[in-house]
């Protein structure tokens, strides 16, 4: 086939029209406008760059559409490109978002943040993470104090990833109808706790973080960091520039499931090559919000069953 007709091809046909004809369904939850979640069984596909792009969370595969053909089982490249010469036409179903789309950011992601006001007790954002999340108010003041925190639209929280020299150079968003991450910004990592902290756990989320340093009573010798739900390239430079301080111990507290141990595997890989320490510490239940969700519920029936 000529590299005309391949680029041909490539145009016509998007990611989601293959996923979508091989019976794979689109997780709206967890999915943005920027990046679609297809799941199927375990299984899941990211699909990017406006459906040209797509990859695996689960593992280092990526690629284009000819490659997630072949990644679903076409045996090499010519069948590949017979795949999906078979899909032009095929326009997979568009997701029906309930949110409106953000107006593109008019000024950098320090000034954005500068803007915002930092939550305060009775706030929309205090009470989605104290009542919604069950957040302590301690722990939600403590991050205040270090500056992890601003109120987001509508009740949302805007947690700060920031680079080594403290320059926030993103967010991560989460309310009670809301999820994503700051336009134009970058992840690396939200930290919380001392920054020097030779014992490192290393989450998910920052509400896990958060959740996590309420669990273990926010612990002194401890930075609770947050990848924010992905592995980029920053994220990984930064856990290294960790793992390499002396007397490191990495904790994978990433969620318990499939990707979770995904993520830990990635963690422990660092902290070898660093000859650094390294646990796996896993949430009994799917994350530490879950986990403290439960501690607190339990908490507060206990004096109840003993009073009885």
């Amino acid at each position: 086939m000529e590299k005309k007709d391949i680029e041909e091809l490539r145009a016509k046909v998007a990611c989601a029209a293959v996923l979508e004809k091989d019976g794979w369904k689109i997780d709206l939850k967890e999915s943005t406008r920027r990046a679609l979640k297809y799941r199927r069984d375990a299984n899941i596909i990211i699909v990017i760059h406006e459906g040209r792009g797509w990859f695996d969370p689960l593992s280092p595969a990526k690629g284009d559409v000819f490659d997630l053909v072949e990644h679903l089982g076409a045996s090499g490249f010519p069948e590949a490109c017979d795949r999906v010469a078979a899909l032009v036409g095929f326009v997979p179903s568009s997701p029906v978002w309930t949110r409106v789309s953000r107006p593109p950011a008019l000024t950098s992601v320090a000034d954005r943040w500068a803007c915002r006001t930092v939550p305060r007790p009775g706030s929309a954002t205090w009470r989605y993470l104290a009542d919604l999340r069950c957040i302590p108010d301690t722990i939600i003041a403590a991050a205040v104090v270090q500056g992890r925190l601003r109120e987001g639209p509508q009740g949302s929280m805007w947690a700060a990833h920031d680079d080594l020299a403290g320059r926030v150079i993103g967010w991560e968003e989460r309310g009670p109808r809301w999820r994503g991450f700051a336009t134009d910004g970058t992840k690396e990592l939200f930290r919380f706790g001392p920054i020097g902290a030779q014992r490192i756990c290393i989450t998910e989320a920052a509400i896990d973080a958060l959740s996590l340093a309420a669990i273990e009573v926010l612990r002194d010798d401890t930075l609770y960091v947050s990848t924010g739900g992905g592995w980029s390239p920053a994220t990984d430079e930064a856990i290294r520039g960790l793992a390499g301080r002396v007397n490191t111990r990495l904790v994978a507290a990433t969620d318990n499931n499939r990707q979770g141990d995904v993520y830990a595997d990635r963690i422990r890989a660092i902290a070898a090559e660093a000859t650094a320490l390294y646990a796996r510490s896993r949430p009994r239940a799917g994350d530490w919000n879950e986990d403290l969700k439960v501690l607190v519920m339990r908490l507060e029936i206990e004096p109840v069953a003993a009073s009885g």
